[in-house]
């Protein structure tokens, strides 16, 4: 799936925070996460629940939203496939690469694990 040019822009423009949604037995789980975009691609580093979730059902999805002053100023929802990457050295690189996007000590969160998203749909608004 290709996103589209002015989403992958939002993506890509700032550290906001991104939520994560999982669901295994239909009980669906959402929780806080930090992520990095590129190309049609999104990291994660993640343990606990989320983690868990994601060995039962890959089915995720994500949403970030940008507001200003309590108005929405645009927002993109990514549905998409998550893999676990079990590699420590791939993990060590893109939690290196989280990190500095959201300005955070080099080893913050050394105990998660990378999971990488392929994202299948895409939608988003601007307002």
């Amino acid at each position: 799936m290709t996103v589209p040019d002015e989403a992958e822009r939002l993506l890509e423009s700032e550290p906001l925070m991104a939520h994560l949604g999982t669901c295994v037995d239909g009980r669906p789980h959402v929780a806080p996460v930090w992520y990095r975009y590129d190309d049609g691609e999104v990291e994660i580093v993640t343990t606990g629940r989320k983690l868990a979730n994601i060995r039962e059902n890959p089915r995720v999805s994500l949403s970030v939203q940008k507001d200003d002053a309590g108005k929405t100023r645009w927002m993109v929802t990514l549905l998409g496939t998550a893999t676990i990457v079990e590699d420590e050295a791939e993990t060590a690189d893109a939690r290196r690469r989280i990190n500095e996007k959201y300005d955070a000590e080099p080893d913050a969160y050394a105990e998660n694990t990378l999971v990488r998203i392929d994202v299948g749909s895409t939608t988003y608004r601007t307002y």
